[in-house]
């Protein structure tokens, strides 16, 4: 039984009441609605992709760029295009790749405060200007049939766990997600396996083998070839069914 008092309890205080609403936010639907439009109208008319994430702040004499750019050039050869970010770093990385080797090359820039402005090596009719995250992250998820992921801050790790969370919980299909970079995630890796795994149970064991982890762009080009060729029941179709 609480030993707390009638008498020690405070007094209700007012609800809270926001600061300020714009009447103009009820039309927000409507931008939402075009920016899907937009992108959907420009996308379904592209190839299979592969999404290439990490970091805007890499620099190009830094080896994880030249990793992607090498990357880049081998998806293209094997028929894929390649989507990313659309900003500097990792992202310019994959882009210049595609285009050095003629490849579709997508880029879904978002406006920031800071780092990001549209790299120059996106197709010009696949630089696609975005307002919202989420409706971008729907981008990135629906036309590609895997997913590298190279080392990134916050917004790297936000898209790979997204991308983790609707394998899990098959909102879209299982596809190849790849980390390049093995010295830059061991930790994570670790981490998920022995904390979040083993010791709360928070996933499941089976959770752990979604994730393939490289530095050799040959191999990541194997790993998405022998997914592909071996598990029958994956077929090259945009995620997401909306």
């Amino acid at each position: 039984m609480s030993n707390l008092q009638e008498t020690d309890v405070p007094p209700f205080k007012p609800h809270k009441k926001w600061s300020e609403l714009k009447g103009e936010n009820s039309w927000t639907m409507f931008k939402v609605i075009a920016e899907f439009v937009e992108g959907f109208e420009r996308l379904n008319k592209i190839n299979p992709c592969v999404s290439i994430f990490g970091s805007a702040r890499t620099k190009p004499d830094q080896e994880h760029y030249q990793l992607a750019v090498e990357m880049a050039k081998l998806l293209v050869h094997e028929g894929y295009g390649v989507i990313t970010g659309g900003g500097p770093g990792i992202m310019e990385a994959g882009n210049k790749g595609a285009h050095l080797s003629g490849g579709t090359s997508v880029g879904l820039n978002i406006e920031l405060p800071f780092e990001q402005s549209h790299n120059p090596y996106i197709d010009p009719d696949k630089n696609i200007n975005h307002n919202y995250f989420f409706i971008r992250k729907v981008m990135f998820v629906k036309y590609a049939q895997a997913f590298v992921v190279l080392p990134g801050g916050f917004g790297t790790m936000d898209e790979l766990f997204e991308v983790l969370t609707l394998i899990q919980t098959k909102k879209i299909d299982h596809v190849p997600v790849i980390l390049m970079g093995v010295d830059y995630w061991a930790g994570l890796k670790t981490w998920v396996k022995n904390v979040m795994d083993e010791k709360y149970h928070n996933v499941s064991p089976a959770d752990n083998d979604l994730l393939y982890s490289t530095d050799d762009p040959k191999e990541v080009l194997k790993i998405i070839n022998d997914f592909y060729s071996e598990d029958s029941s994956s077929s090259l179709r945009p995620n997401y069914e909306l």
